[in-house]
C-alpha cells in the first residue's frame, strides 16, 4: 500500500464520522502572515465543505490591526490579553477585519473551488454583545472600563444554520453590537467559542502560533478536560493572550461544542491532519470535570 493510499484510508473513518458536523475553525496566528499556509488553509476548509462537513470560519488579525495602528500614529495596549479600543482604534479595527483580512480569507477559499462569503457579527444580527468589564487589581476599587470590548450575549444561531446548510462557507469577523447599537471589538478566541456551543459544534479548532498547550517543562498536553483549565491558570502555566482562548474554550464546551482542539497553524495543512487522522496534532480539551 503506498503512502498516498494508506492516508486516504485513515481518513475514510473520519469522513464518514463527520458527515453533516458542524466545525468551527478560528483562523490566526503565524499563518495568517504565511502566503503559503494561506493557500493550504483555504485549500482544507473548501475541501471540508466538499466531503461534508459544514465549516464556520472565524478569523483574527492581531499583526494586521497593530501594523495599521502604528502606520497612523494611535497608540495600543492590552489589558488581560485583550486590546483597549477606543472610537479610533474600533475604526481601524473594523476596517482591517471585516475589509482587509476578511475578504482575502473569502476571496482565496472561492478561487480554491469554495463559495465563501465574508461577514461581521453586525451582519444579519448575528453577534450581540455587552461591554467586557475586568476587575482592577488588589487594592483598587470599581471594574475596568477597556473601551469598545464585547463580550458575546447572543448568537443568531438561525441564520448561522442556515449558512452552513448550503453551500456557503462562512467567514465571521470578531465584532459584534451593542445594547446601543455600537460596533464592540471582541477576541476572535472568544467569538469561536460563543459560536461553537450555540452551534452544538463537533469540534471547535483553533489555528494559532503554537503547536499547543504545553507544561512548565515546554512539553506538549495532548489532552485535557474542561475542570482542568483554571488549575492552568492558577498555576500560572497559562497567561496572556492565552487566558482569552481558554476561557472561550470552557464556555463552548459547557454550552454543547463536543470538543475543543489547539493546533499547531505553522504546520501545513493542519486541519487536516487534525480532523481526519489518528493521531492530529495538538492540544485535545474535552467535556470532564
Amino acid at each position: 500500500m503506498t503512502s498516498k493510499t494508506a492516508v486516504l484510508i485513515e481518513a475514510l473513518p473520519y469522513i464518514r464520522r463527520f458527515q453533516g458536523a458542524v466545525v468551527v475553525i478560528k483562523f490566526g496566528g503565524h499563518a495568517m502572515a504565511d502566503e503559503a499556509l494561506k493557500q493550504g488553509f483555504a485549500e482544507d476548509v473548501t475541501l471540508l465543505k466538499y466531503v461534508g462537513l459544514k465549516p464556520v470560519v472565524v478569523h483574527g488579525g492581531g499583526p494586521q490591526i497593530d501594523d495599521l495602528l502604528q502606520r497612523l500614529n494611535i497608540q495600543s495596549h492590552f489589558v488581560n490579553g485583550q486590546r483597549f479600543t477606543d472610537e479610533a482604534t474600533m475604526d481601524v479595527v473594523e476596517m482591517v477585519l471585516s475589509g482587509h483580512v476578511g475578504q482575502e480569507i473569502v476571496g482565496r477559499i472561492n478561487r480554491t473551488g469554495g463559495l465563501a462569503v465574508g461577514l461581521s457579527g453586525k451582519d444579519a444580527l448575528l453577534i450581540e454583545a455587552r461591554r467586557k468589564r475586568f476587575n482592577r487589581e488588589p487594592g483598587e476599587t470599581g471594574p475596568l472600563d477597556i473601551g469598545l470590548v464585547g463580550e458575546p450575549v447572543r448568537v443568531n444561531t438561525d441564520f448561522l444554520n442556515h449558512l452552513a446548510a448550503s453551500d456557503v462557507i462562512p467567514v465571521i469577523a470578531p465584532v459584534g453590537f451593542g445594547p446601543e447599537g455600537e460596533t464592540l471589538n471582541i477576541n476572535a478566541d472568544t467569538v469561536a467559542g460563543a459560536l461553537a456551543g450555540a452551534l452544538s459544534a463537533e469540534k471547535l479548532i483553533l489555528l494559532t502560533y503554537v503547536g499547543g498547550l504545553l507544561d512548565r517543562d515546554g512539553r506538549l498536553i495532548e489532552r485535557l478536560t474542561i475542570g482542568e483549565i483554571e488549575k492552568l491558570k492558577r498555576e500560572g502555566i497559562v497567561s496572556g493572550g492565552m487566558i482569552p482562548k481558554l476561557d472561550g474554550v470552557a464556555e463552548a464546551l459547557a454550552a454543547g461544542c463536543r470538543g475543543v482542539y489547539i493546533v499547531d497553524g505553522r504546520r501545513p495543512h493542519a486541519l487536516l491532519l487534525e480532523l481526519f487522522t489518528d493521531h492530529g496534532c495538538g492540544t485535545a480539551i474535552l467535556p470532564g470535570p
